[in-house]
């Protein structure tokens, strides 16, 4: 029998982190991450990278106009920051006393 394979990308960051973004126009900002798209490897970032969008009048929205909205930022250019130290740090993974993987953080080797 052969065996399946999980094909989501394992990630660094978990919805409700604090970031930092390392790159692009929203650079050294801070945020948290709302949500994340998987399949895409992106993620939406409270307060930050922020696009306008035109809305069409529509029953809802009368008037239409144009509406700024957070947009998403490859995952790539996010750092989760310790809260320890409340740097931006690098993140790995390990097995915890259960045998279940936990990340942590690589400079104070804590979870």
């Amino acid at each position: 029998m052969e065996r399946k394979k999980n094909k989501q990308p394992k990630l660094h960051l978990k919805t409700g982190d604090k970031v930092l973004v390392i790159a692009g126009d929203s650079k050294d900002g801070i945020g948290k991450v709302l949500s994340i798209d998987m399949e895409k490897s992106r993620a939406i970032v409270e307060g930050l990278n922020f696009v306008k969008r035109h809305i069409k009048p529509s029953a809802q929205n009368p008037e239409g106009g144009i509406v700024k909205k957070e947009a998403t930022i490859h995952i790539s250019n996010l750092m989760v920051i310790n809260p320890e130290t409340g740097k931006a740090a690098r993140t790995g993974r390990r097995a915890n006393a259960k045998g279940k993987l936990e990340r942590f953080f690589k400079k104070t080797k804590r979870s």
